[in-house]
């Protein structure tokens, strides 16, 4: 989640920062469809394809991190996996760095996927067998990938990066305390290359779009991609599937998600 300053409509630093990009001016009236949360989104237009800006503050992000998703996102596609496209700017980057009048922001432009939202669906048993394979598949391309040129931070460097960050507050030692518990937790779980590595952390139903035509999911929103263990990915996608639907049973969708899972991945 960006820092509540951040958290702001801003057009003028959208179109400061979508110049970077052959895009289609007259598109620019889409930007009223902007969405902030963790990073800034604004769609528009490049050759009449819907696309979506996404920026952040440099001082919200790694550098590291961003280049790692989108290394990432690269070998997906290249493996024939329906990850999001990122556009290349003007200057052949997928990754731009730009100084602006409201600070320094990284920028990327994304292209729209096939399909619609599983979050829009009915959730029937054709989509929930697509969901589960396009994470198992995402799984199973993971464990391939093997010593990336950049690395997206792992569980552990999230919790160095709490701890920082709850001293750095100079809160009381509670905190550190429970956090030091986590630590000893995780530190007894087994990792191996079968259970371990690069997940997509947020495998929900509004990132993965279900196109009728191809009966194939697409994924987007890579950002908070890190090396965990495979099967937070399942439960986070499982809490989703009954959090979305809103029932009192979600057991028969949550099954066929999974049969779809197994059925590509262990």
């Amino acid at each position: 989640m960006l820092k509540f300053r951040y958290l702001f409509n801003n057009p003028d630093l959208a179109h400061m920062l979508v110049k970077n990009w052959e895009y289609d001016e007259d598109s620019e009236e889409l930007f009223q469809y902007f969405r902030i949360s963790a990073n800034a989104i604004y769609p528009m237009k490049i050759y009449g394809n819907i696309c979506y800006l996404r920026f952040s503050p440099v001082s919200e992000k790694s550098e590291e991190n961003l280049l790692a998703e989108l290394a990432f996102i690269e070998y997906l596609r290249n493996q024939r996996y329906p990850a999001m496209e990122a556009i290349k700017s003007i200057s052949g980057d997928q990754l731009v760095r730009k100084e602006t009048d409201w600070g320094e922001y990284y920028a990327c432009v994304f292209k729209q996927v096939e399909g619609k939202q599983i979050s829009q669906t009915d959730f029937n048993d054709e989509i929930m067998i697509a969901y589960g394979i396009a994470l198992g598949e995402l799984h199973s391309l993971s464990k391939k990938y093997q010593n990336p040129s950049v690395k997206r931070w792992s569980h552990n460097d999230v919790f160095d990066w709490i701890e920082k960050t709850l001293t750095g507050l100079g809160s009381d030692q509670k905190p550190i305390r429970e956090l030091t518990l986590l630590r000893s937790e995780f530190d007894q779980l087994t990792i191996n290359q079968e259970n371990y590595g690069l997940i997509h952390f947020d495998f929900e139903p509004d990132n993965v779009f279900y196109d009728e035509t191809s009966q194939r999911c697409s994924v987007i929103d890579f950002d908070d991609a890190m090396y965990h263990w495979y099967v937070m990915d399942i439960v986070k996608a499982l809490d989703a599937i009954n959090d979305e639907m809103g029932t009192e049973d979600c057991s028969l969708q949550e099954e066929v998600f999974l049969d779809g899972y197994r059925s590509v991945h262990n």
